[in-house]
């Protein structure tokens, strides 16, 4: 599994390379713009990420302008939706109007809260069907 990992904390993007790292390789972004451009290389490589993970609060550009980039570069690809990429929004953020916007706006798969429970996580991981 091609995985991107966009987290600016480093404990919370440690913890997610360690609980990922029996099922694929993961690439590493600090902030929105930086995921952006690592997700638009790696579909122009041939080498598009099954799944993103994807903090909302980050630098320079947030998760979910960053959600909605990355869901307009599929489009413009030609990407599926069947094809598209399982994003995962993580954040501290349980409010209402976050959750509406990854899911209606940005078409989240999935939204967490941190802290960041390993077994919740594989468990959702699973539930999107990327790992058995």
């Amino acid at each position: 599994m091609n995985i991107l990992i966009a987290e600016d904390d480093f404990t919370s993007r440690r913890l997610l390379q360690n609980i990922l790292a029996p099922y694929g390789e993961s690439m590493i972004t600090v902030n929105g713009e930086e995921a952006v451009e690592a997700f638009t290389l790696a579909l122009e490589q041939g080498r598009p990420f099954d799944l993103v993970c994807m903090d909302i609060m980050m630098p320079v550009m947030d998760g979910q302008e960053a959600l909605r980039e990355i869901r307009a570069v599929e489009q413009r690809n030609g990407v599926k939706p069947a094809d598209e990429a399982k994003i995962i929004m993580i954040t501290a953020l349980g409010d209402p109007r976050n959750v509406v916007d990854a899911y209606y706006k940005g078409g989240a798969a999935l939204y967490l809260t941190k802290p960041i429970d390993v077994r919740t996580f594989i468990d959702a991981v699973r539930q999107l069907g990327l790992i058995a």
